[in-house]
């Protein structure tokens, strides 16, 4: 009697949980979509600068449905070599332990709750000693503020607390019954990172964790590494075939940069989300406090990072306050469409895109958006004009920012909804003077999660990303365009200076 053939195992499976919405793909082996999901969902904001989400009810729900419809064609779990997530981050998410969530997710940078503990962590340890060892200062991306916010303001949860986890980590455990995180975000567990030994150090656990032991924090690797295999419990509620490889993963961000094959020293990833996230490719670190020096995707690879605080965001609140006549996708066509129209400057309009603080490279919490300039003469499609034109000031910020510390950017890639329509694009290059390619592929990180799924899984290898990915087109800057936006920039900057002490002001009395 012949033996069972071996089954054929030639598809992989992405998830990816974002800040508004969740999105799946299952693709072949050589980077073929063969189907794709989405959920949208929502974020809680229980007050001013508290950013949240909950674990179970949007990530592992979101993971679960996405799974289940991805695998809905028959004998497809068995086919599955491998399966990877990515999720916002970097986030805080305390576990008991059974490994339950003790409270909502703590969100990335956009939540700014812990600005006192950041304070105090900097008073007690130093901010140079800080920026010394962990290679960037402590903001509102920072987790290590978080935890200690979390012992000092909710001590009946962190009684409670047996791990200290993130939300693309949460995933990987839901289906492996393991706890480890991806360096990348490890990174900014910061003070309790060690970057020169890619481990958790105790040198400051005393002032973030009390007298918790670092044990409670995930084990560490790297994002294309095996975390586990699905468990009997995660395949019964996914889908999945128990024993499913799956890979550590890692932040939305850099999974999204593998999508685009952003994986070179020199490569700059911007992606256009909710918030505009930065990762660039170095072959040395270049410690800043204006930005955040980061682990790579694999193995030695080191990244710098940044990131806004509300790009997306703006639009969506925009379309939502100001375009209410319209659904959400005929809205945002007819506010591209009339902004294309108008002369740069939105006819003497500047704003700050500051609507939830901002993160790199000014790090303050307490900044808030600001539009100067109003006319009686201006119209609603001028304010969107000039809310697409301040994030390219401020991406423009972030890539001077860069370049002052030394850090070589040779070229951009584009990718996140906001490249859509190529009208956004060539505001921020016309305002930047960077040319941005969009590969002819753009799902987004979960593309780059089934990609690390390959790997974890030893179906592929690394330079398999330069078949998967595809080029596409390119938008180049408008020279004549440069003096226009050159004198405008320069206000752009005074705006903030001239403005902060007024709104850090009115941030105190709301």
């Amino acid at each position: 009697m012949s033996p069972e053939p071996s089954p054929v195992r030639d598809l992989l499976i992405g998830v990816d949980v974002g800040t508004y919405s969740s999105k799946g793909v299952l693709t072949t082996l050589d980077g073929q979509i063969v189907r794709q999901h989405v959920i949208p969902h929502g974020i809680s904001v229980p007050r001013h600068g508290h950013v949240e989400q909950d674990a179970d009810g949007i990530w592992w729900a979101d993971t679960v449905a996405i799974i289940r419809e991805l695998l809905r064609e028959p004998g497809a779990a068995d086919r599955v070599a491998g399966v990877a997530c990515s999720a916002i981050g970097p986030t805080l998410l305390p576990l008991d332990s059974q490994g339950r969530p003790l409270r909502p997710g703590i969100l990335y940078g956009v939540d700014t709750r812990a600005h006192a503990q950041i304070g105090a962590l900097n008073d007690e340890i130093g901010a140079d000693v800080i920026l010394a060892r962990s290679g960037m200062a402590l903001t509102s991306q920072a987790i290590g503020p978080k935890i200690r916010w979390l012992r000092e303001q909710e001590p009946e949860v962190w009684a409670q607390v047996a791990t200290l986890t993130g939300a693309g980590s949460y995933l990987t455990f839901r289906l492996t019954g393991q706890h480890v995180i991806d360096h990348h975000t490890g990174a900014h567990f910061m003070p309790l990172y060690d970057p020169r030994t890619r481990a958790w150090t105790d040198e400051f656990a005393a002032p973030v964790l009390g007298g918790a032991p670092l044990s409670c924090l995930p084990s560490l690797a790297w994002s294309d590494d095996l975390a586990g295999r699905v468990t009997a419990q995660a395949a019964a509620e996914t889908g999945l075939r128990e024993g499913t490889p799956v890979a550590v993963g890692t932040v939305d961000a850099l999974a999204e940069g593998l999508s685009v094959g952003v994986s070179r020293p020199g490569d700059l990833m911007i992606m256009y989300g909710s918030s505009t996230f930065f990762i660039l490719v170095q072959e040395a670190p270049t410690p800043d406090p204006r930005v955040w020096s980061v682990g790579g995707a694999f193995a030695g690879q080191v990244n710098l990072a940044a990131g806004m605080g509300t790009t997306g965001s703006l639009t969506r609140w925009f379309a939502d306050e100001f375009a209410r006549e319209h659904d959400t996708g005929a809205a945002y066509e007819a506010l591209f469409t009339q902004a294309a129209a108008l002369e740069p400057g939105a006819d003497g309009l500047i704003m700050l895109p500051y609507f939830s603080g901002e993160r790199t490279p000014i790090n303050d919490p307490h900044a808030r958006g600001v539009v100067a300039g109003l006319t009686l003469s201006h119209r609603r499609e001028h304010l969107f004009r000039a809310a697409l034109e301040s994030v390219g000031y401020g991406i423009r910020h972030n890539i001077e920012a860069f370049r002052d510390l030394g850090a070589d950017v040779r070229r951009v890639v584009a990718v996140g909804g906001g490249t859509r329509g190529g009208t956004w694009l060539q505001i921020v290059s016309d305002i930047s003077g960077e040319a941005q390619e969009v590969p002819a592929v753009t799902v987004g990180a979960s593309f780059g999660d089934a990609f690390l799924a390959g790997l974890a899984a030893g179906v592929l290898d690394r330079a398999d990303l330069d078949r998967w990915v595809q080029p596409g087109a390119r938008v180049t800057p408008d020279p004549a365009l440069a003096p226009a936006y050159d004198r405008l920039y320069g206000l752009y900057r005074d705006l903030y200076t001239q403005t902060r002490a007024t709104v850090h002001a009115l941030g105190a009395a709301t």
